[in-house]
């Protein structure tokens, strides 16, 4: 898939005006997206109505601090689904928002941290709204920059949010 910067700020522009429209609240734990999905939420005027917080977690010990069981992480890894399910999870518990989102995973390189569990391009991300939770896997091809392959991440958890929202 193409990714286009412009369209996906578009994209969150929407979101956010949609949000605003339904009254509806949002948080995001994200690990390898480093705060973009946060980040183009705020990027629309109004968007404080909607936005409840956001924890950049990008360490295991970060993420275990606000809320996902360091259990979940040692027995699945912390590119796993179950991962991603336990940081959308608590970040709309300890927000109390209507939805909240968990990404993890690798972008262009294996992780040092913990190089056995992550494969470059390897996204897990969830969406825990009301009391259901959906998880997504997701290959990103190679982008020509970090900031890319975040706002491909972005555009990724977007088209399924919406899939959520308009149902």
């Amino acid at each position: 898939m193409n990714y286009i910067e412009e369209n996906i700020r578009e994209d969150y522009r929407k979101l956010t005006k949609l949000l605003i429209e339904k009254g509806m609240t949002i948080t995001t734990m994200e690990s390898c997206t480093g705060g973009q999905i946060a980040s183009l939420i705020t990027d629309t005027e109004g968007s404080s109505s909607v936005i409840k917080g956001a924890f950049v977690t990008y360490c295991n010990e970060a993420k275990i601090m606000q809320g996902v069981p360091a259990e979940i992480i040692n027995r699945y890894s912390v590119y796993s689904e179950e991962t991603a399910v336990a940081m959308a999870k608590a970040c709309q518990d300890k927000y109390g928002a209507d939805i909240g989102i968990g990404v993890t995973g690798t972008m262009g390189n294996v992780d040092p941290a913990n190089p056995g569990s992550s494969t470059p391009g390897r996204v897990y991300f969830a969406i825990s709204y009301g009391e259901e939770v959906a998880s997504f896997y997701k290959e990103i091809n190679s982008q020509e920059s970090r900031l890319m392959y975040k706002l491909a991440v972005a555009k990724e958890v977007f088209d399924e949010l919406m899939k959520i929202i308009n149902n």
